[in-house]
């Protein structure tokens, strides 16, 4: 069995709930009461996007970084 890695981004709500997604499997999302909880249903929700993905999406993506943008509103 081969191990790709990914990358995941976190994120916790206003209400404390953490959220997850690998951006480069599409509609790859989890969230979970705490970062573990998160970080498991992630897990599980990956494998199941891989397994119905016909091609090994990891090979036309690669993570390049994260900026932030500032913009200027009312």
């Amino acid at each position: 069995m081969k191990n790709t890695p990914y990358i995941a981004y976190i994120e916790q709500d206003e209400n404390g709930v953490f959220i997850g997604s690998i951006p480069s499997v599409p509609s790859c999302h989890a969230q979970g009461h705490t970062e573990e909880e998160m970080l498991e249903n992630l897990r599980e929700a990956l494998a199941l996007c891989i397994r119905n993905t016909e091609e090994d999406v990891a090979s036309h993506s690669r993570f390049v970084g994260i900026k932030e943008l500032t913009i200027a509103h009312a």
